[in-house]
């Protein structure tokens, strides 16, 4: 069997890819994550995943090499990370009432043959109505700032949801482990 590799620094995506059970390594990318323009958000982060997965190939041979990206889609805009309170409060006041749409982009490539299987999951998020000292309260809680959307659906982010839709929860955090057992299984490793 190939090596498996997760490239990625995400200890969210670790945690993920720790469910199925099966020894893999760490690496981080370094790429260019900017879109580029008039890019929609499946094609962004397709091209995400396909690239941080060739970043890792490009020295790991004898690899099976997991790329994985994420966007947030509001009323048609791509939405990132905030990295700041004053953005995360700016989202999170745009997102109540209202629905996004995660998009997360997902890879494996073979190191040895190139060869890929590229996928967009999307899965929607229903948040709740949220008043102002709501959205306080939560980012002074949890400080979501490296998170696509300002929220942690892992931990308290949860409670500013009305409902989630989609196949896949995990997808939510990062990682489509439904669709990535899937791959895997038609690149020769079984997880069960």
């Amino acid at each position: 069997m190939n090596k498996l590799i997760l490239a990625s620094s995400s200890a969210y995506r670790r945690a993920l890819l720790d469910k199925l059970q099966l020894p893999y390594e760490c690496i981080s990318p370094d790429i260019d994550e900017s879109p580029q323009p008039g890019e929609g958000a499946e094609d962004l982060v397709r091209r995400l995943a396909l690239e941080k997965a060739r970043a890792i190939a490009r020295t790991t041979p004898n690899a099976l090499i997991i790329g994985s990206d994420q966007v947030a889609v509001l009323e048609g805009d791509i939405i990132g990370k905030p990295l700041t309170r004053d953005k995360a409060r700016a989202q999170l006041l745009r997102a109540s009432g209202r629905s996004v749409r995660f998009v997360t982009g997902l890879c494996l490539l073979n190191s040895n043959s190139q060869h890929s299987q590229i996928d967009a999951i999307d899965f929607h998020v229903h948040f709740r109505a949220l008043s102002e000292q709501q959205i306080e309260r939560y980012l002074d809680r949890e400080e979501p700032y490296q998170c696509a959307g300002s929220f942690k659906a892992e931990g308290l982010g949860i409670a500013l949801f009305e409902r989630l839709e989609g196949d896949d929860p995990n997808s939510l955090i990062g990682l489509p482990l439904i669709r990535l057992v899937r791959m895997l299984e038609n690149a020769g490793i079984q997880v069960l």
